[in-house]
């Protein structure tokens, strides 16, 4: 967390050296900073915060190529003339058991189209999910078990 607000005041140093705050100067001293930090780590204490923020980074383009994948296949759904839609409502037991870690995959997987969070069951053991594209069952599960799961426990391990 100590790295983070560095991080953070590295950003803010940037933008009052350049003399304008905005949000492209900030982004850029905070990639610079990062960037600092990282080579400094060497000479200071080792933190895990460059492991944090690449698997936050990782989690980000796992969920934008769902989107854009889940997004290709729904509009095909719905511009071809005999779409093979296969709705259904599954299972999912989970791995992750904070509140935080399954609102997150809740929302990533209601926010990619044809996908759906419906509830969690009450010992938080199984989230139930509606596909509009279930042809495997197996596959459907295993498709958010290693993608998004696996990358929200990352995230927050």
């Amino acid at each position: 967390m100590r790295v983070f607000l560095l991080n953070i005041f590295l950003a803010f140093a940037w933008s009052a050296l350049l003399g304008e705050f905005t949000t492209i100067n900030f982004l850029a001293g905070f990639v610079l900073g990062y960037f600092m930090l990282w080579v400094s780590q060497y000479v200071m204490e080792t933190s895990s915060y460059f492991r944090k923020v690449r698997q936050i980074i990782s989690l980000i383009f796992v969920f934008l190529w769902a989107l854009i994948q889940s997004n290709l296949k729904v509009a095909y759904s719905v511009l071809a003339p005999f779409s093979k839609m296969r709705p259904g409502i599954v299972a999912i037991p989970l791995d992750i058991k904070k509140d935080a870690e399954i609102t997150l995959l809740a929302n990533m997987i209601t926010l990619t189209p044809g996908t759906l969070s419906l509830d969690v069951s009450d010992d938080k053991r199984v989230l139930y999910v509606h596909g509009m594209h279930v042809y495997d069952l197996e596959a459907f599960r295993n498709e958010i078990k290693s993608g998004f799961e696996q990358k929200v426990w990352e995230a927050f391990e």
